[in-house]
Protein backbone atom coordinates (compact mmCIF):
# COMPACT_ATOMS: atom_id res chain seq x y z
CA UNK A 1 0.00 0.00 0.00
CA UNK A 2 1.44 3.30 -1.00
CA UNK A 3 -0.49 6.33 0.95
CA UNK A 4 0.03 9.88 -0.76
CA UNK A 5 2.31 12.35 0.43
CA UNK A 6 -0.40 14.43 1.57
CA UNK A 7 -0.84 11.67 3.94
CA UNK A 8 2.82 12.34 5.93
CA UNK A 9 2.02 16.10 5.56
CA UNK A 10 -0.72 16.18 8.21
CA UNK A 11 0.72 13.37 10.35
CA UNK A 12 3.58 15.90 10.64
CA UNK A 13 1.81 18.93 10.27
CA UNK A 14 -0.86 17.65 13.45
CA UNK A 15 2.63 16.45 15.66
CA UNK A 16 4.04 19.75 14.90
CA UNK A 17 0.66 21.83 16.22
CA UNK A 18 0.38 19.64 19.07
CA UNK A 19 3.73 20.59 20.43
CA UNK A 20 2.07 24.11 20.38
CA UNK A 21 0.88 25.91 23.92
CA UNK A 22 -2.84 25.21 24.27
CA UNK A 23 -4.87 27.07 22.33
CA UNK A 24 -2.12 28.66 20.16
CA UNK A 25 -2.57 28.60 16.35
CA UNK A 26 0.10 28.54 13.21
CA UNK A 27 -1.40 29.40 9.84
CA UNK A 28 -1.20 27.40 6.98
CA UNK A 29 1.50 29.64 5.54
CA UNK A 30 3.86 29.27 8.48
CA UNK A 31 3.36 25.02 8.60
CA UNK A 32 3.96 25.59 4.72
CA UNK A 33 6.90 27.21 5.26
CA UNK A 34 8.30 25.32 8.48
CA UNK A 35 8.22 22.41 5.98
CA UNK A 36 8.59 23.14 2.79
CA UNK A 37 5.25 22.60 1.15
CA UNK A 38 3.02 23.94 -1.35
CA UNK A 39 0.49 26.21 0.64
CA UNK A 40 -2.66 25.62 -0.94
CA UNK A 41 -2.81 22.19 -1.42
CA UNK A 42 -1.45 21.79 2.17
CA UNK A 43 -4.30 24.12 3.26
CA UNK A 44 -6.90 21.49 1.69
CA UNK A 45 -5.52 18.51 3.85
CA UNK A 46 -5.39 21.21 6.64
CA UNK A 47 -9.38 21.87 6.01
CA UNK A 48 -9.70 17.89 5.72
CA UNK A 49 -8.58 17.79 9.47
CA UNK A 50 -10.98 20.22 10.49
CA UNK A 51 -13.68 18.70 8.69
CA UNK A 52 -12.66 15.64 10.79
CA UNK A 53 -13.12 17.60 14.33
CA UNK A 54 -9.40 17.10 14.52
CA UNK A 55 -8.53 20.28 14.19
CA UNK A 56 -9.77 23.43 14.66
CA UNK A 57 -9.52 26.94 12.58
CA UNK A 58 -9.27 30.23 13.34
CA UNK A 59 -9.52 33.39 11.14
CA UNK A 60 -8.40 37.00 11.22
CA UNK A 61 -4.92 38.43 11.65
CA UNK A 62 -4.09 36.13 14.39
CA UNK A 63 -5.95 33.22 12.74
CA UNK A 64 -4.78 29.33 11.92
CA UNK A 65 -4.68 25.89 12.65
CA UNK A 66 -5.20 24.51 16.63
CA UNK A 67 -5.42 21.12 18.11
CA UNK A 68 -9.24 20.54 18.47
CA UNK A 69 -9.38 18.08 21.49
CA UNK A 70 -6.89 16.59 23.91
CA UNK A 71 -3.56 14.94 22.17
CA UNK A 72 -4.60 11.70 23.87
CA UNK A 73 -7.90 11.34 21.93
CA UNK A 74 -6.34 11.87 18.59
CA UNK A 75 -4.67 8.56 17.17
CA UNK A 76 -2.96 8.47 13.78
CA UNK A 77 -5.39 6.44 12.32
CA UNK A 78 -7.80 9.31 12.45
CA UNK A 79 -5.75 11.63 10.77
CA UNK A 80 -4.65 9.63 8.16
CA UNK A 81 -8.47 8.08 7.59
CA UNK A 82 -9.33 12.03 7.72
CA UNK A 83 -7.25 12.82 4.56
CA UNK A 84 -7.17 9.35 2.71
CA UNK A 85 -10.57 7.80 3.66
CA UNK A 86 -11.57 4.46 5.18
CA UNK A 87 -11.47 1.95 2.19
CA UNK A 88 -9.31 -1.10 2.15
CA UNK A 89 -6.50 -0.65 -0.10
CA UNK A 90 -7.20 -4.26 -1.91
CA UNK A 91 -10.41 -5.10 -3.57
CA UNK A 92 -11.04 -8.74 -4.91
CA UNK A 93 -12.29 -9.03 -8.06
CA UNK A 94 -13.03 -12.38 -8.39
CA UNK A 95 -10.51 -13.07 -10.73
CA UNK A 96 -10.49 -16.59 -9.48
CA UNK A 97 -13.37 -17.59 -11.43
CA UNK A 98 -12.00 -16.23 -14.43
CA UNK A 99 -10.08 -17.51 -17.55
CA UNK A 100 -9.09 -20.68 -18.21
CA UNK A 101 -7.89 -21.13 -14.60
CA UNK A 102 -11.62 -20.55 -13.06
CA UNK A 103 -12.70 -22.39 -10.23
CA UNK A 104 -16.32 -24.00 -9.77
CA UNK A 105 -18.77 -21.82 -8.57
CA UNK A 106 -18.91 -24.26 -5.52
CA UNK A 107 -15.57 -23.93 -4.68
CA UNK A 108 -16.08 -20.16 -4.65
CA UNK A 109 -18.45 -19.90 -1.26
CA UNK A 110 -16.58 -18.92 1.08
CA UNK A 111 -14.36 -15.71 1.10
CA UNK A 112 -11.03 -15.50 -1.15
CA UNK A 113 -8.53 -16.54 1.11
CA UNK A 114 -6.00 -13.90 -0.41
CA UNK A 115 -8.91 -11.16 0.02
CA UNK A 116 -9.24 -12.31 3.86
CA UNK A 117 -5.44 -12.30 4.11
CA UNK A 118 -5.21 -8.81 2.95
CA UNK A 119 -8.14 -7.63 4.90
CA UNK A 120 -6.48 -8.96 8.12
CA UNK A 121 -2.99 -7.55 7.07
CA UNK A 122 -5.17 -4.11 7.01
CA UNK A 123 -7.04 -4.53 9.86
CA UNK A 124 -3.80 -4.89 11.74
CA UNK A 125 -2.37 -1.80 9.62
CA UNK A 126 -5.40 -0.32 11.37
CA UNK A 127 -5.25 -1.45 14.50
CA UNK A 128 -1.42 -0.38 14.91
CA UNK A 129 -2.11 3.44 13.98
CA UNK A 130 -5.02 3.09 16.48
CA UNK A 131 -3.03 2.72 19.35
CA UNK A 132 -0.66 5.20 18.51
CA UNK A 133 -2.03 8.93 19.69
CA UNK A 134 -0.37 12.68 19.27
CA UNK A 135 0.33 11.74 23.11
CA UNK A 136 2.41 9.47 22.34
CA UNK A 137 4.34 10.84 19.39
CA UNK A 138 5.45 13.87 21.27
CA UNK A 139 6.18 11.57 24.38
CA UNK A 140 8.44 10.15 21.79
CA UNK A 141 10.06 13.08 21.35
CA UNK A 142 12.97 14.57 22.47
CA UNK A 143 12.36 17.07 25.48
CA UNK A 144 13.72 20.29 23.95
CA UNK A 145 11.53 19.82 20.42
CA UNK A 146 8.22 21.38 21.29
CA UNK A 147 10.37 24.75 22.70
CA UNK A 148 12.42 24.35 19.38
CA UNK A 149 9.13 23.84 17.11
CA UNK A 150 7.47 27.06 18.74
CA UNK A 151 10.02 29.09 18.59
CA UNK A 152 10.57 28.36 14.43
CA UNK A 153 7.16 28.37 14.09
CA UNK A 154 7.16 31.98 15.89
CA UNK A 155 10.22 33.28 13.94
CA UNK A 156 7.74 32.57 10.78
CA UNK A 157 5.36 35.10 9.32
Amino acid sequence: MKLPVSTEWVLHCAATLAQLESGATASTAQLAQYFDLPAPYLAKQLKALVKAGLLAAATGPRGGFRIARPISEITLLQIVEAVDGTSPPYECREIRQQGRGALAPEDCRQTCVLAQRMADAHEAWRGSLAGVTLADILASLPPTAPARTRRRLAGIT
